[in-house]
């Protein structure tokens, strides 16, 4: 076993034919910073062409989860102390690293054990090979804080089953292991106890063979027996209108979604539902990070994004006031702009994807 940077953000080591890379802030939940994504990605490039790797892997350090999504702290503190360059190039890597995971040429394994939000699910859910465990709990929080799901997130939620997708980013609530794995967030579940025979069985065998080993059946979701009114709400055509519909189920859970939408950022949230729908069109996960990062970018420098960090990680008075304050007082005006150009230029993932297919 080789490895080093065994103090560093991210542990890059050698196990067999297996190349690790442990994501280790753990009392920071491992929220990914920028110098996390270098170290991903370099490692990532260094063993695409290394004949002894043969499988790559991705776990979190401490016992809380695998990544609790990106150092948000950080990009409101660049956003609002300066002029925002930072927070746009932490972007511009972290979204190449989600397409280079997704087009990886060998077998990418993730273990989304405990918590797993935002950036992890980035990290992980592009991945080849997604494993869930009984303390997996996934999700997109990012409208609670007034953002938007990025890191290819609306190229997954749009792809997921009927409302379910549009549901999970609207709310902004975690789901366990069968559910990540309806929604396509995963593939197969492992119990926890196992994961450290599965990553010695991955040192040298094929992660398809070494997971079929250990898999087992998780313990039945709750989104598959609301599949009925979720499909009919979250086919609204507006966030008003969702939760019209959520409140007009006359069921519970529907109601108290509707609720929890009704609290969130009203311009995050009609956002997010134009990112969904705008995904559904888009040819490739490429073109997907293209649109979040322009949407990212615009996001970053409105109120509510300050204001949302402000309230659940900074005062935690878990009070932010929204501007605007309605979901009517949202204009067609205000979303178009967010999916303009910015200033400094596009991403360009579809364009570099295109220009290698025709090299």
């Amino acid at each position: 076993m080789s490895a080093h940077g065994v103090g560093a953000e991210v542990i890059v080591e050698q196990r067999g034919k297996l190349g690790l890379l442990t994501l280790n802030r753990p009392k920071a939940m491992n929220a990914l910073t920028h110098e996390m994504v270098r170290l991903i990605s370099a490692a990532l490039d260094r063993w695409a062409d290394d004949d002894s790797i043969a499988t790559v892997a991705v776990i979190g350090s401490g016992d809380r989860g695998l990544c609790a999504g990106g150092d948000v702290v950080s990009l409101h503190r660049d956003v609002t102390g300066s002029d925002g360059m930072g927070a746009a190039a932490f972007w511009r890597d972290e979204y190449a690293m989600n397409a280079r995971i997704a087009t990886y040429p060998k077998p990418f394994v993730a273990i989304q054990d405990g918590i797993v939000l935002g950036g992890g699910i980035g990290v992980s859910a592009h991945g080849s090979h997604r494993v869930v465990t009984e303390r997996s709990m996934l999700g997109f929080p990012e409208v609670t804080i007034g953002f938007v799901p990025d890191v290819g997130a609306t190229w997954l939620l749009s792809r997921a089953p009927g409302g379910l997708g549009t549901r999970l980013a609207l709310a902004a609530a975690s789901i366990g292991p069968a559910d990540a794995i309806l929604v396509g967030f995963a593939d197969v579940f492992v119990p926890s106890e196992r994961i450290p025979a599965l990553l010695r069985a991955l040192e040298w065998q094929a992660p398809t063979t070494a997971i079929a080993m250990l898999a087992d059946a998780p313990q039945p979701g709750v989104l598959a027996g609301q599949r009925e009114w979720t499909d009919d709400a979250f086919a609204g055509d507006s966030v008003t209108e969702i939760i019209d519909r959520l409140r007009e189920q006359g069921d519970p859970e529907a109601s108290a979604l509707a609720d929890s939408i009704d609290r969130k950022s009203p311009l995050a949230l009609a956002v997010t539902l134009e990112s969904l729908r705008r995904a559904r069109e888009l040819p490739g996960l490429e073109a997907a990070l293209d649109q979040e990062y322009r949407v990212s970018r615009h996001m970053s420098g409105v109120p509510d994004f300050a204001e949302g960090i402000r309230a659940q990680l900074i005062d935690k008075d878990r009070n932010p006031q929204w501007s605007p304050s309605s979901h009517g007082a949202v204009t067609h005006a205000d979303v178009a702009a967010v999916f303009e150009e910015p200033s400094d230029g596009d991403l360009g993932l579809s364009a570099e994807l295109a220009s290698k297919e025709t090299a």
